[in-house]
């Protein structure tokens, strides 16, 4: 909380002589409330001082104040004085206590960029950043295992959405999959659009083993740290460079047609199928498109090979709508 200050009101030496000492003495005797009080009275009326937001501090933190000493924390170390450093100090020790590691590494991983940091707090500094990255790697693990336990659960329950769902949480603490992950993918009760997820969270984590996968009814070794991302996939960029060409001048249609296309991809991943039919693929979407939207599409004109684009576009549509919801 800020005190604001009042304006043209300047205490009498006398007055701000009795108010830093009172302060200074229930501070001492820890009677932080009544220090608390008096230190905005002095900050109030334009008496504060670094001593001052010093102590105030002090009391915010041992009323177990902490988002009122960070947001001051914050407030001071924005005017980049001579106490900077101090502050920081401070407002580093407030984020380890209330468990912000990752703001934590970040902001010391800038300072130390900055190569300012006076020497007296490089350890300080180091130390707060090696148990804050431990911290946070204990936590990651903590919930890694309570997330593979609940997974394992919702296997067992058919709960495909909740696997999806686990998974996509599992896969933000950037945790490595264990071994016991592997064989899912080639479970056939499974969902695609799971084993997708699963897939991505190994490219994700650069693993090297050579691990099967089987979707429908096809099965492919792959080695994840020589897969693609998705988005980045040869074949979905080469869809999606087609797709503009057709679409120039219809973006709102080729926002729709991408998502069908993106879809597909994702539900297929991370087998490649277009071959020599990208033209053939990129008809079905436009047309499958247009089908959404209730427009004409002359389907006795379309050939049986487009159909059939259009059939795999549709089912990959929906199963990926069945887990995701957009």
């Amino acid at each position: 909380m800020s005190y604001k200050e009042v304006d043209n009101v300047v205490l009498f030496p006398s007055v701000k002589k009795t108010l830093e000492d009172e302060s200074l003495r229930a501070l001492q005797e820890k009677r932080y409330e009544e220090a608390l009080d008096k230190l905005n009275h002095l900050i109030e009326y334009h008496a504060s001082s670094h001593e001052i937001y010093i102590g105030k501090l002090m009391c915010l933190m041992e009323l177990g104040n902490y988002k009122d000493a960070q947001d001051l924390c914050e407030e001071l170390t924005a005017n980049k004085d001579e106490h900077y450093y101090h502050y920081l100090h401070i407002y580093l020790t407030i984020l380890f206590q209330t468990s912000q590691y990752e703001i934590l590494m970040e902001q010391v991983e800038y300072e130390f960029e900055q190569n300012n940091v006076p020497e007296l707090l490089r350890e300080p500094f180091q130390q707060l950043y090696e148990m804050s990255q431990s911290m946070k790697i204990d936590i990651q693990n903590d919930y890694s295992s309570i997330h593979i336990d609940e997974l394992h659960q919702a296997i067992n329950q058919d709960q495909h959405k909740k696997q999806w769902q686990l998974i996509k949480k599992i896969r933000a603490l950037k945790v490595s999959p264990t071994s016991d992950m592997y064989p899912l993918l080639e479970n056939s009760q499974i969902h695609p659009v799971v084993k997708t997820s699963i897939m991505q969270w190994l490219v994700d984590c650069k693993v090297s083993e050579t691990i099967s996968i089987h979707k429908f009814d096809v099965s492919l070794d792959i080695t994840p740290n020589q897969i693609s991302k998705i988005k980045d996939l040869h074949e979905y960029q080469l869809a999606k460079k087609e797709l503009e060409i057709r679409m120039v001048n219809n973006p709102s249609m080729q926002q729709l047609i991408e998502q069908l296309i993106y879809r597909y991809f994702y539900v297929i991943y991370p087998f490649k199928t277009l071959n020599e039919e990208l033209d053939l693929f990129i008809s079905a979407a436009i047309n499958l498109a247009k089908r959404y939207l209730q427009m004409d599409i002359g389907i006795e004109e379309i050939s049986e090979d487009v159909k059939k684009w259009m059939d795999s576009i549709q089912m990959c549509d929906s199963l990926y709508l069945s887990i995701i919801e957009e």
